[in-house]
């Protein structure tokens, strides 16, 4: 069976669930407010990395949020700590709980390939109730390059001594799949919200709606 690496925010954790749980004290620009953070956090890792330049994950976070809240007058610029905490806490999607631990009951080695810090994953994962049902847990902070670069997915391969073509690589990310897919990756793409498709010439395996359906699919199907 293949190695199951999955990635973090957005495929396991909900990245909208710290203003979700806020949402009544940030008020009417509470969904601006998410996708401003979300937004900024991840162009800041592309724009540094083409620049050479590394700041971790956790800083950038931080970076982005002040910059959506200056975006957003009306949010009280002192739920900024409050909103912090709750990003090192972040839910985790029912369906990714369900199926790392049907895939480790089906025999498969699990991991998570993430932007995130090692100290944000760690957090992350303990308040999921995940670490038990994942064999490793790989960050960007060992090789100081953010995604979609493929130093990052040769970390997968150097810690399960396999190939490419033995990963299924599991991401909600279409610009993380693609950069799976051209390091050598079997990958699946979860479509949560019915996005149209990117990058037809690196084209994901399996498109889902949901991880629910991800176990069922292994179990049927070499990936």
């Amino acid at each position: 069976m293949p190695v199951f690496v999955f990635d973090a925010y957005g495929t396991l954790f909900d990245v909208h669930a710290a203003i979700a749980g806020h949402r009544d004290a940030v008020g009417p620009d509470a969904d601006r407010l998410s996708e401003l953070w979300r937004g900024k956090q991840l162009e800041y890792t592309w724009t540094l990395t083409l620049a050479g330049r590394y700041v971790d994950f956790w800083t950038l976070t931080e970076r982005a949020l002040d910059h959506a809240l200056a975006r957003c007058p009306s949010v009280d610029p002192k739920l900024r700590r409050v909103l912090l905490d709750a990003y090192r806490v972040l839910d985790a999607y029912p369906d990714g709980r369900d199926a790392l631990v049907a895939l480790k009951t089906q025999g498969a080695r699990t991991a998570i390939l993430s932007n995130g810090t090692f100290r944000m994953l760690a957090s992350a994962t303990e308040a999921a109730g995940l670490g038990p049902h994942l064999d490793a847990v790989l960050s960007v902070e060992a090789v100081g390059v953010y995604k979609p670069r493929p130093e990052v997915y040769r970390l997968v391969v150097d810690t399960f001594a396999v190939t490419p073509a033995a990963v299924v690589f599991v991401s909600s990310n279409r610009w993380d799949v693609m950069g799976a897919a051209a390091f050598g990756f079997r990958t699946v793409w979860v479509d949560r919200t019915g996005a149209p498709d990117e990058y037809h010439d690196l084209a994901p395996r399996h498109r889902l709606a949901s991880l629910a359906e991800l176990p069922r699919l292994a179990a049927g199907d070499p990936m």
